[in-house]
């Protein structure tokens, strides 16, 4: 009966796991730098408008995420260059300033396919950078703003939260290089004089008295 006892007790300490000893992770380990691009912050897309892979031009300076499928090493956020290009490996320099993410990623997939078999290429915007406009003065949010899809000037200040208490909304200007638009938020919110209502193009400082 001893002998059965001690048996029994052997079978127990050796057929499981001591307290307190960790389980192993088997599950396979996640490549960080692969985390890190896919769980990367999107950068704000604007007012209301996300960027239209179909429609929006790119230009230097903004940052786009290229991924090809399964292909790890050739995914990855890249800058467009001053000169307008990018780079990538297997295919070295492509113009992207003045392209659409589509178009752009038909490139790639195009010269990719003369070393790889079907590629599958998906690049969208990360960060626009190279089309802004800026308002100051009184409103709720001032400083810079992407500039995505066309915006009217109504729109854009709705888009900084809208006007402070005291603000002089009769007198706001649109300084666009060396011209000087005025902009009367009053008369356009009561549907009067809607032509000053223009659209914002690329560099305007939109100022609030």
């Amino acid at each position: 009966m001893r002998n059965l006892h001690l048996t029994m007790l052997v079978v127990a300490i050796t057929g499981f796991p001591a307290m307190g000893q960790e389980k192993r992770d088997t599950r396979p380990a996640v490549n960080e730098s692969k985390r890190s691009i896919e769980e990367s912050p999107t950068a704000p897309a604007g007012p209301g408008a996300p960027v239209d892979p179909r429609i929006y031009k790119l230009g230097a300076e903004d940052i786009i995420h290229v991924r090809v499928w399964r292909e790890q090493e050739l995914s990855g956020l890249l800058m467009v260059r001053p000169d307008g290009k990018i780079t990538m490996p297997l295919i070295g320099e492509l113009q992207a300033a003045g392209e659409t993410p589509e178009s752009l990623a038909k490139q790639v997939t195009e010269a990719l396919s003369k070393v790889m078999t079907r590629p599958e290429v998906f690049i969208s915007v990360h960060a626009v950078n190279s089309k802004k406009y800026y308002i100051g003065g009184e409103v709720n949010k001032v400083g810079v703003f992407p500039l995505i899809t066309p915006i009217s000037v109504l729109e854009a200040i709705s888009a900084a939260g809208g006007l402070r208490e005291f603000a002089n909304g009769k007198k706001i200007v649109i300084v666009r290089g060396s011209a000087r638009l005025k902009f009367n938020y009053k008369e356009v919110v009561d549907g009067k004089n809607l032509k000053q209502n223009i659209l914002v193009e690329n560099g305007d400082h939109i100022i609030v008295p």
